[in-house]
């Protein structure tokens, strides 16, 4: 709710500040000392329009700075926190600033905002009825929507249940679309993916192959060398058959192990060294073996070795366009084979779609009609009871419809257009409710509105002006008695003349002009009960003093005290 507003260099406005508080605050005042000021200082503060002629003569802007209470958990606060704005403490402050030239800015929680910000705040914030300021209710979406709540739990049921079939349509739809318009990009990925494959396929890479064809090329490259160096080893430890005096290893190795054979036995340090000269001579003897057999088995092989660069050639080519390696490689093989799973599988995923499109619109035009049904059966409930309120606010011959048409298209909350008309006169046609209310009425249509909707349309804050405009007498404690019963669901502010109006209201905040013609930050005063009596004998009889006037006021204030408890 608003704590509290100030208001600088608006109107007659020089310095006002109105402490707010929960229920029915009325604001009065003698004519020109800028009650509507008031209004129009809410409806800048909320996103308005900016009229650079509303600001003080003499003034180079106007400025409006609110403190708001809101619920930290709520969507107001999830609202600000995402425009970069902070709460302090469950504190919200919004200002507007207007300036002479006609440039406006805004700031929210502490942070500059859009104008247009504020005005996406105001849809659960307030709801501002005035001559000029915006009309909440007069936007075909937001009588919709507060039909829908006054519907209750059967309608809330039947939309849920088609929101559903409607979200879960337009993914069908979607995805349709996406495979329709993209049927050619996807058969030509589809003709890569095949290329691919079969590449792949063809080669029939194996993981790891590059590593070991390497090693071969490299030895059949220097086979040569590789066997001329094990022959020249092997003779080197086992001697040259051809050679008529052999002088090897194995053979140096054979004399030192005999000769240390002979003595062995004397030492044992000796004997010690004779068992590692026999252990190295069984480990030459196996390398000269092993030797021979690699020198016999290497072999120059052309054929060979041009057949393994060919295969690495190859690989290499798949590798430039796979993967880096073999491995990579037959990665992207697996991934492209499902990818084109799913691209051949297309034409039976369409099929699917299409089945299921259709079983949803029809559950669809099922449940739309159901909506059209609940709406209509609402909106004559709803029209009967504020045309109702209206005989009681001095509207006896007005008359309230609610037209629920339904469209073409479907739409998120179904395909019905709603829409209030109101028909001020026997025999005059219904027109929508700027049309066909004058501004003073229109307010009292929304009074009227409100009272019906209170509780199905949960905005926190309402403000009136001019609700009371030609009414007077019997009427105006009806106007009184149901913004008493509207304030016991939100805050109410209202801008009133009417002291029959004014004494229903738990909180009296009268507006003073001072005698230079301007409102002072004083000259905004919360009433007690005797200057309450005060003020609603000026308004009775012009006289603050008159003995009958604050008799009758006093009867007011114990009449409307009564009023409240009873309702």
């Amino acid at each position: 709710m608003l704590e509290e507003v100030r208001i600088r260099g608006l109107g007659v406005i020089d310095d006002a500040v109105l402490e707010l508080s929960p229920g029915f605050t009325a604001v009065t005042g003698e004519t020109g000392a800028g009650k509507t000021m008031v209004v129009t200082g809410l409806g800048l503060l909320f996103g308005g329009r900016a009229d650079p002629q509303r600001v003080r003569p003499g003034a180079d802007r106007a400025v409006v700075e609110g403190r708001l209470a809101v619920d930290t958990d709520g969507r107001v606060a999830e609202r600000v926190a995402e425009g970069g704005g902070e709460l302090d403490e469950g504190v919200l402050i919004l200002n507007r600033t207007v300036s002479a030239e006609g440039r406006s800015r805004a700031t929210m929680g502490g942070r500059s905002a859009p104008v247009s910000l504020l005005a996406y705040l105001a849809d659960d914030l307030v709801a501002v009825h005035g001559q000029s300021d915006q009309q909440r209710l007069l936007r075909t979406d937001r009588q919709r929507s507060s039909l829908d709540r006054y519907a209750g739990p059967e309608l809330a049921r039947a939309l849920s249940s088609y929101s559903a079939a409607y979200r879960r349509h337009r993914e069908v739809a979607d995805e349709l679309a996406e495979i329709t318009e993209r049927a050619r990009e996807r058969a030509q990925e589809a003709d890569l993916l095949r290329f691919g494959l079969e590449e792949i396929n063809a080669a029939e890479p194996l993981p790891g192959e590059e590593a070991e064809l390497l090693a071969e090329e490299t030895r059949l490259a220097h086979a040569d060398s590789l066997r001329i160096a094990a022959t020249t080893a092997n003779q080197a430890l086992t001697g040259d058959p051809a050679a008529e005096v052999q002088a090897d290893v194995v053979g140096l190795l054979a004399a030192a192990r005999q000769a240390l054979g002979a003595v062995r036995e004397h030492d044992a340090d000796l004997a010690s060294v004779a068992d590692r000269l026999d252990e190295v001579s069984y480990v030459l003897g196996d390398a000269a073996t092993e030797l021979a057999s690699y020198a016999e088995s290497v072999e120059a092989d052309p054929a060979r070795l041009a057949a393994v660069q060919e295969r690495r050639a190859l690989l290499g080519q798949l590798c430039r366009k796979y993967g880096e390696t073999a491995d990579d490689v037959l990665a992207w093989a697996r991934d492209a084979s499902k990818r084109l799973a799913e691209l051949d599988g297309d034409d039976d995923r369409l099929e699917e779609l299409r089945a299921e499109e259709a079983e949803l619109a029809g559950r669809m035009e099922e449940l739309a009609t159901e909506l059209t049904g609940l709406r209509t059966q609402a909106a004559e409930r709803f029209a009967a009871a504020v045309t109702e309120e209206l005989t009681a606010l001095a509207m006896p011959h007005a008359r309230v419809e609610v037209r629920v048409e339904p469209g073409e298209e479907f739409g998120p909350h179904g395909r019905d257009e709603v829409e209030l008309l109101m028909a001020p006169h026997p025999g005059s046609p219904a027109l929508p409710l700027n049309k066909g209310a004058s501004g003073g009425e229109l307010s009292r249509v929304m009074l009227a509105i409100e009272v019906v909707f209170a509780g199905a349309d949960p905005v926190p804050t309402f403000v009136f002006d001019e609700v009371d405009a030609g009414v007077g007498g019997k009427a105006a404690v009806e106007i009184g008695r149901r913004l008493a019963r509207l304030a016991r669901r939100a805050q109410v502010i209202v801008v009133t003349h009417l002291p029959q109006v004014a004494a229903f209201a738990d909180n009296h905040l009268v507006v003073r002009k001072s005698s230079e013609g301007t409102v002072t930050e004083s000259g905004v005063t919360r009433l007690d009960t005797t200057a309450r009596a005060r003020e609603l004998s000026r308004m009775l009889a012009g006289m603050e003093d008159s003995e009958l006037g604050r008799a009758h006021a006093e009867e007011l204030l114990e009449m409307a005290e009564k009023a409240r408890s009873e309702s």
